[in-house]
């Protein structure tokens, strides 16, 4: 009976020290700012407020609300700062 809580900790130790591998790698170093980025979606017409924006899969997934409270999402190349 005693194998069973130490077999548990030895995997949660091995998911643990895999899960930093599984993420995702920063933006590449000729990225824009984000910032930057972030300032030319303040300049569309009708933009209103962020809603969540996030690093996800080699691109800024960033979801944005309008005056008219219609939600908007868009994912930004991080190099050209362009929609894809």
């Amino acid at each position: 009976m005693r194998k069973l809580p130490i077999a548990t900790a030895a995997f949660a130790l091995a998911v643990g020290s895999a899960a930093p591998a599984l993420a995702d790698p920063p933006p590449p170093s000729d990225a824009m700012p984000l910032s930057q980025i972030l300032e030319t979606l303040e300049q569309e017409s009708g933009f209103s407020h962020f809603k969540d924006i996030e690093w996800d899969d080699g691109v800024w997934e960033i979801e944005y609300r309008t005056d008219e409270d219609r939600e908007v999402r868009v994912d930004v190349d991080p190099v050209s700062g362009e929609s894809r």
